[in-house]
């Protein structure tokens, strides 16, 4: 398929520094959503046509489920028209059979979107009749679950304009589960009710997987005019409102103008539901202008349609919740902010750092293309999510942690079925036995950049208990002896719950899979690791890759140890008696150079906590601890660089990543052409295995096999030359999507971030610079600003908003590439900043939140010095004559200098030279 840039299509464009957004045209680009929503757990997305969908969750939409495909059509519009006199029908959204029809020809309208955060408009102008239509939704920003649209319509032109409005907003008011199971049969379930407002739809029983239950949630499409009059009357079922023959662009009841077909008061059930509410016919003069209000909700028994009427049926509320709303993000957002040459990247980054508040609220669904999964999070999001709470609002992160913690079972692996509320787990109950390699890993990878954050050393002493289901051996075996009943918090021998340190947690974590490895040394793949659609290589499949994630974990667990004992005097760490089988601290050591030898202790560790633990308390020494770690991470480090870095016929070098089911190389000269995985790359490089001189040879192979040569970004993996099913599902789909081949930008941020971390900048530059390159080539990513999560091989984005490569994006851009971190509690300023990212007077800033303090960091850099040229040479806090400790490319600040410092707004200039 060839990339093809319509000529007629603008980009879209900042008009303020907070990140607005404007967009010609929008509606001459398909895929476009956007996404309204709040804490509170009402999620939207919304087209530039107004297509879309409104939910709290799997099992309650009031608007019908969309999926990327469905954006076309009109039958989950937003929709709102107008019987122009001496015209005809017309749709201020732009939905009509008419403009349809038009869309390719000589179009009479013209449209231009607005957006921020998080509110959408729509202008669309009618000029022949010199009509114009403006449309605004948003979800309020406190804990409601409804969507506000206010419709203005307004005449410019110089005569009087007679028209008739209805709105129309099909209420599905079900599950997603009956779009295709039972949809009909779930029809007959409505009890629709007319009031004075509007319709409300409230279904006798949910039908979804937990079985018939009574339902208690209403679905409103309520109304009035801007001078808080209601409807006229009222179309309340589809068939008829569309009429025989008619459809929801071509609706009998809007093109035939026909009287209400029902007054308020009345009531009706069997039916397919929609708000369409008549008002009364209007003649606006020439300047005069006119507004409707619309309420869109979600609620359980006790919201009646009078009462949010009162509440948000007016425009005086509609005006003060938007700003209330606007106000809210906006405070919200600016806790992270990024200045430098680029006008556009401040505000573009704002976006990015909305995208894991986003993930938190949609989890990984509830969004167009994010059409799996049935809501909430998974465990890897839960970590990685958390990476950008700590640099946005640090404060909320602690409690987030420790209970995220609950979800690790004692074999090392961890509950996958995440509840709604922080800490919740749930048994498995769909008997889905699945264990991915990589879970183990995140948690310390967090942790560790919150102690350095926070320089909370003791958060590693907190106490929390461990995840207990049916699952034992890391989903091999079943445990007979566990019922549902037990609950899912793992008990000792004498019944009561069991509680160890979170450094016990991390320490089963890593330990367990330094033993869990297959027949080369690495870890079991199991049922994948990160790259999820690597599903088919359970039984003999191995992650290079993520043995290396693993190998530098043991190491910093090691340094953290050392640490606790140099920060906080301990020379001595209370842990589970069992882990003792995988320390191996006695004078008879493991034999690491045994595969079937490791295994067996691993085995002999999971028989030991099966089903419970003896509760029993050893004390090991500090020094000891650390110094075992420290010996399990370097027998990886060499086994890596020893037998796992290789070499093809063109000479090039890099590390293999993968071992496939059949216990053969992944990586490496192949028939069908060179196989190479991004990943692969990346953790040896982030975890210190790469040596310099190996880091070398790995750029060079990733620019030669992975860098796309047209859009110049990298893909994650080569074209493996079909179908692989000793590798995983995602060799099914087409070379150029999504895992198989795409430009993944979560992995491509990770390598920029290990190449930042290694010291290799320009080249870390390269691949951040690639991808937002790539995100801000409107004609062809055809996204609104921010990060997807991947750029297909036509370059379009997609996936947009809910992926973990806008965390790792925050974190890399603060702290390698601005290089504003903690360092055990203190700020450390080293910054990365190559020449083009200074503006013409050699400014760059950044706005964070460390100690408490909001803390803005100005560089100045005067001759536009490159990195590598420039060091620090002084560092000015505002309020303050201390001089922090320089050295040459680095400035550190004690924590204790914030803090005491009079102000919260804290201004540090650091002079380059």
């Amino acid at each position: 398929m060839n990339n093809h840039k319509h000529p007629a299509v603008q980009a879209w464009t900042f008009i303020d520094e907070r990140g607005s957004f404007r967009l010609e045209e929008p509606q001459r680009t398909s895929y476009l959503y956007f996404p309204l929503a709040n804490e509170a757990g009402m999620m939207s997305a919304i087209t530039p046509q107004l297509h879309g969908d409104i939910k709290t969750g799997q099992n309650s939409f009031l608007m019908t489920p969309v999926s990327a495909e469905d954006l076309h059509n009109t039958r989950s519009a937003r929709n709102f028209w107008l019987y122009v006199e001496g015209y005809g029908p017309w749709s201020v959204t732009g939905n009509s059979a008419r403009q349809l029809a038009d869309r390719f020809g000589n179009e009479q309208e013209r449209a231009t979107l607005e957006a921020g955060f998080l509110w959408h408009k729509l202008l669309r102008e009618l000029p022949k009749l010199g009509l114009v239509a403006q449309v605004i939704n948003f979800v309020p920003a406190h804990a409601a679950t409804v969507e506000l649209m206010k419709v203005t319509v307004s005449n410019r032109g110089d005569r009087p304009l007679r028209f008739t409005p209805t709105a129309a907003l099909p209420i599905y008011g079900r599950s997603a589960d009956n779009l295709r199971d039972h949809r009909h049969v779930t029809s007959l379930l409505h009890r629709i009710a007319v009031t004075e407002h509007g319709v409300v739809v409230r279904p006798t029983f949910c039908f979804d997987e937990r079985g018939h239950q009574l339902n208690h949630l209403s679905y409103s499409v309520l109304g009035s005019d801007g001078q808080g009059r209601p409807p006229c009357g009222f179309f309340p079922i589809v068939p008829e409102f569309i009429g025989e023959g008619g459809s929801l662009d071509w609706p009998e009841a809007v093109v035939r103008n026909l009287p209400p077909a029902h007054a308020a008061g009345a009531r009706l059930g069997g039916y397919e539901a929609i708000g369409a509410l008549r008002f009364a016919e209007q003649i606006l003069q020439p300047g005069e202008s006119q507004s409707y209000l619309l309420v869109l909700a979600i609620g359980d028994d006790s919201a009646d349609s009078a009462t949010l009427m009162q509440r948000y049926g007016s425009e005086t509320a509609f005006d003060a919740y938007l700003a209330e709303n606007q106000k809210f993000w906006e405070n919200k957002l600016e806790r992270l902010t990024f200045t430098n040459g680029d006008p556009n990247f401040g505000p573009w980054m704002r976006w990015v750092g909305l995208q894991p508040i986003l993930r938190r609220i949609y989890g990984c669904s509830f969004l167009p293309h994010h059409d799996y999964g049935r809501g909430g999070r998974g465990w890897r999001d839960l970590w990685q999510d958390c990476l950008a709470l700590l640099l946005q609002n640090p404060g909320e992160v602690r409690s987030l942690l420790l209970n995220n913690f609950a979800g690790v079972r004692i074999d090392g692996s961890n509950a996958t079925i995440i509840g709604a509320a922080p800490g919740e787990f749930i048994a498995d109950r769909n008997n889905i036995c699945r264990v991915w390699m990589d879970h183990g890993a995140w948690p310390f990878l967090t942790t560790q950049l919150y102690i350095d954050q926070s320089g909370d050393l003791r958060f590693l002493l907190a106490e929390q208990s461990y995840f207990q289901d049916a699952q034992i051996y890391r989903s091999r075996r079943r445990d007979p002896l566990w019922q549902p009943e037990d609950g899912s918090r793992l008990r000792r021998e004498d019944g009561r719950i069991y509680t160890g340190t979170v450094l016990e947690h991390l320490l089963i974590q890593n330990l367990t899979q330094f033993y869990n490895v297959g027949a080369h040394h690495a870890i079991r793949l199991e049922g994948a690791d990160w790259n999820d659609a690597l599903d088919m290589a359970a039984e003999r499949g191995e992650s290079v890759a993520f043995t290396a994630f693993y190998a530098a974990n043991l190491l910093q667990l090691s340094e953290m140890v050392e640490t606790l004992e140099e920060r906080l005097g301990l020379d001595e760490v209370e842990l589970a008696a069992e882990l003792l089988l995988l320390l191996k601290l006695g004078p008879d050591p493991a034999d690491y150079d045994s595969v079937s030898g490791k295994q067996a202790l691993l085995d002999e560790y999971f028989a030991a906590c099966r089903h419970r633990i003896s509760g029993r308390k050893i004390r090991v020494r500090t020094r000891q601890l650390a110094a075992n770690l420290r010996q399990k991470a370097d027998w990886l480090f060499h086994w890596l660089r020893d037998h796992e870095w290789i070499e093809n016929r063109e000479g090039y070098q890099w590390f293999n990543g993968y071992y496939d089911n059949d216990g053969q190389r992944v990586e490496g000269d192949h028939p069908a052409g060179v196989r190479m995985t991004l990943t692969g790359q990346v953790f040896p490089i982030m975890g210190g295995i790469a040596t310099p001189e190996q880091i070398v040879r790995i750029v060079a192979a990733v620019d030669r096999y992975l860098q796309d040569p047209v859009q110049k970004g990298y893909r994650l993996i080569t074209d493996f030359g079909g179908v692989q099913t000793n590798l995983g599902r995602g060799f099914g789909f087409a070379y150029g999507h999504k895992e198989n081949g795409a430009m993944f930008s979560h992995m491509a941020v990770m390598y920029a971030n290990a190449l930042y971390q290694r010291g290799f900048i320009r080249e870390g530059y390269t691949v951040l610079h690639s991808i937002y390159g790539l995100c801000n080539d409107f004609a062809t990513s055809r996204i609104y600003p921010g990060v997807p999560e991947y750029i297909d091989g036509n370059g379009r984005g997609m996936y947009h908003y809910l992926t973990g490569a806008a965390s790792w994006l925050l974190l890399t851009m603060l702290t390698e590439v601005f290089g504003v971190k903690g360092r055990l509690g203190d700020l450390l300023l080293q910054p990365k900043l190559v020449r083009e990212q200074f503006d013409a007077m050699g400014n760059a800033s950044v706005t964070a939140h460390f100690a408490g303090k909001k803390v803005r960091v100005f560089y100045h850099n005067p001759k536009l010095l490159d990195y590598g040229q420039y060091r620090i040479q002084k560092v000015a806090i505002q309020a303050s004559p201390a001089a922090p400790a320089i050295s040459g490319d680095h400035a550190v600040i004690p924590r204790d200098l914030l803090e005491n410092l009079p102000q919260d707004d804290c201004r540090l200039v650091v002079e380059l030279g």
